[in-house]
């Protein structure tokens, strides 16, 4: 039997590739990670946890402006210090960084500094020392998309977006993914004005119909100036800032302009070549069910495999590996009833499938929804609206598809999301005692369903 460094090596310092880093330590096994920025990739650094912060940050700006409606008076208008949230934003980061690197350290994974490259099935290099494993796992995560268009060197990708300096007056945001629509969402109630322009009819695409409509539509009474079936043609820096031409001749003035027009695999540089691994038609590593790549010794999980791009998902895949790899071998990751949250402003909750896709997989389906007005709301002021929607298997009752528009929908929805996994049904749903008063209770009070 061949000797090697390490059990496994894994590529990659973000959610997925710490988890099975760590994991597979705790079994015994001897396990290396290599890193050439700060850990905790994507999620950490320049994605959801910042992300979340800033859309705190942004909620504030609708506290203040609902408080007079309940009695409050503020003796002096809010000031809002862009310098102060983005000092406050890096000092978390960088204990949550820490926090990683602990975890590592406890669990005796090596750590390896630098960017590493495949050389083989079973080696890897990283700035000139070569390092041998039995299995490796590629976990690079994903990077952000930029079309080729003129001036596009003077565009910003979502990684930018929290250090800006200065803060940025007038935002352009291209892009109706929910990327690009927490962003519209998170600077427009930061204090920019906002314009989004998307080159599609409709935001979100791969969401719910209805909740596509219904965001847009508030994010519009928010401020945001959404501008659908648009496509930039150009984008040039003259002495008042940015001028972005779109392909009909219009053009819009900006301070920065944000790209948020999808992600792709992280795999370039990476050495897939050398070692024989197969990439799939997006560029992506192709794997197997076991998330076994072309070359049997290298595993790949979360974006750079591209199945969902979630962390939680991520998180998943990497426990999967390590049970193929160090455990028994059982585990699974079941993709159905994966429930997700966009953090625009309202909120984005959802679980199962959209009216459209569970109409084409079950046929008959029964369609339940609500629009209303929070009771947060009746004094605030404020004429934000809350949307939900139900959409049931008809041949058997279950719901199979669960959505929400609305504050907090994430935190709504990640508890519905546990009944739609164990295959509740309308029926229990309908006999469920809801909450009261809260905007949840409306998920089982509502009993007529939708015409058609």
């Amino acid at each position: 039997m061949p000797t090697f460094d390490f059990d496994l090596f894994v590529i990659g310092g973000g959610s997925g590739g710490v988890r099975a880093a760590r994991m597979a330590a705790q079994t015994g096994a001897r396990v290396a990670l290599a890193e050439a920025a700060e850990l905790g990739g994507t999620c950490v650094n320049v994605g959801c946890i910042p992300k979340k912060l800033y859309s705190y940050a942004a909620g504030y700006a609708e506290s203040f402006e609902e408080a007079a409606g309940y009695g409050w008076t503020l003796s002096e208008a809010p000031q809002f210090d862009w310098a102060r949230l983005k000092a406050q934003r890096a000092k978390e980061i960088t204990r949550l960084n820490g926090i990683y690197a602990s975890l590592l350290k406890n669990a005796g994974v090596t750590l390896v500094t630098g960017w590493a490259q495949l050389v083989d099935p079973h080696t890897v290099e990283v700035d000139g020392k070569r390092h041998t494993a039995r299995h490796l796992l590629v976990a690079t995560g994903g990077t952000p998309f930029v079309p080729d268009i003129q001036g596009r060197e003077h565009i910003v990708t979502s990684d930018a977006m929290f250090d800006l300096d200065p803060f940025p007056k007038r935002l352009l945001v291209v892009g109706g993914g929910y990327i690009a629509c927490e962003f519209a969402s998170i600077f427009n109630g930061l204090g920019s004005k906002v314009t989004q322009l998307h080159r599609r009819a409709h935001l979100l695409t791969g969401f719910d119909d209805d909740v596509r409509q219904f965001l847009a539509n508030e994010m519009g009474k928010a401020g945001v100036d959404v501008r659908l079936n648009c496509d930039v043609a150009s984008v040039t820096r003259g002495a008042g800032g940015l001028t972005v031409t779109l392909a009909r001749g219009q053009q819009i003035e900006a301070d920065t302009v944000l790209f948020a027009t999808g992600r792709v695999p992280n795999t370039q540089g990476l050495g897939l070549e050398a070692a024989g691994v197969k990439l799939d038609e997006r560029g992506a590593i192709a794997v197997d069910a076991h998330y076994r790549s072309s070359v049997p010794s290298i595993y790949a999980v979360g974006d750079v495999s591209t199945r969902v791009q979630l962390t939680p998902v991520a998180l998943a895949e990497a426990m999967v590996v390590v049970d193929e790899l160090f455990g028994k071998g059982k585990r699974r990751l079941d993709y159905e009833f994966i429930p997700t949250a966009v953090f625009t402003h309202p909120n984005i909750g959802t679980c199962g499938y959209t009216e459209l896709d569970a109409r084409a997989k079950f046929g008959e389906v029964t369609v339940f929804s609500s629009e209303f007005k929070s009771l947060r709301h009746t004094l605030s002021g404020r004429s934000e609206r809350t949307f939900m929607k139900l959409v049931v298997d008809k041949a058997t009752d279950r719901v199979v598809g669960l959505h929400m528009v609305g504050a907090d929908a994430g935190e709504v929805v990640q508890g519905f999301a546990v009944a739609m996994r164990a295959g509740a049904t309308k029926a229990v749903f309908d006999s469920t005692v809801g909450i009261h008063p809260t905007a949840a209770e409306e998920f089982v009070t509502m009993r007529e369903p939708m015409p058609g």
